[in-house]
């Protein structure tokens, strides 16, 4: 099992704030080091709340890069789109270059968008931070439990997802691990099980990750596995 840095805070808005910090701490080491920062974003709420206050912080964004670790094969400016929602409440608001943005083009359905995210990704990597969800079935992007992958491929598409809708695209295990660090947002009651499925070394997706540097976990009281005694 991989070495973790278990952070808990008090709530899902204490998440939000702690993600805030740690991410323009590692962009402002990046930038300096290198002259831009590569980061990977995650869907969900918990990391919405991140974005949203992202969108109010002050940075040098023409040194961003955005990538996506996962997308739903839906039409472009769907609601449901996780490109969709980090625009809505982060993206759209700051003077980032629509250039620095790369969104996954699912609308092209699994195997199109798997190719041209692929090329694009393989030229990228390795990422400075990549930002993670955990399912309540331990899924994370949209790696499922039990689903096949391909140990060379850096995108994967995704057919048969068990939650709609089924067909998605997938940063693959093989990229995910190629990143200076990942930062796992958990928040909520929902999420005790999986959490200490994981810390009991359960064979789980976000179990098989390996990042180049640290693996940070930052959750809620409320997702507290302790609470399950």
């Amino acid at each position: 099992m991989q070495a973790i840095r278990w952070e808990m805070v008090s709530d899902d808005d204490g998440v939000a704030v702690r993600a805030c910090r740690h991410i323009l701490l590692a962009a402002d080491q990046a930038i300096a080091a290198r002259g831009q920062f590569r980061i990977v974003l995650a869907g969900g709420r918990t990391p919405e709340r991140t974005y949203r206050l992202l969108s109010e912080v002050d940075t040098d964004w023409r040194c961003w890069q955005v990538y996506f670790g996962d997308e739903r094969c839906l039409p472009v400016g769907n609601s449901q789109r996780n490109s969709d929602m980090a625009a809505r409440v982060w993206l759209d608001w700051v003077a980032m270059p629509t250039a620095n943005i790369h969104v996954i083009p699912a609308e092209l359905g699994p195997y199109e968008a798997t190719q041209q995210y692929e090329a694009l990704v393989r030229q990228a990597l390795p990422f400075d931070l990549a930002l993670l969800g955990l399912g309540n079935d331990g899924h994370t992007a949209s790696i499922f439990p039990g689903a096949p992958h391909l140990e060379e491929s850096l995108v994967q598409p995704v057919l048969h997802a068990p939650k709609a809708p089924s067909q998605r695209v997938t940063l693959s295990a093989a990229a995910l691990n190629q990143c200076q660090e990942i930062l796992v947002l958990v928040s909520g009651q929902a999420k005790r099980p999986i959490l200490k499925a994981w810390q009991q070394g359960e064979p789980l997706p976000i179990s098989t990750l390996q990042p180049m540097g640290d693996m940070i976990v930052i959750y809620d009281r409320q997702a507290d596995p302790e609470s399950l005694v």
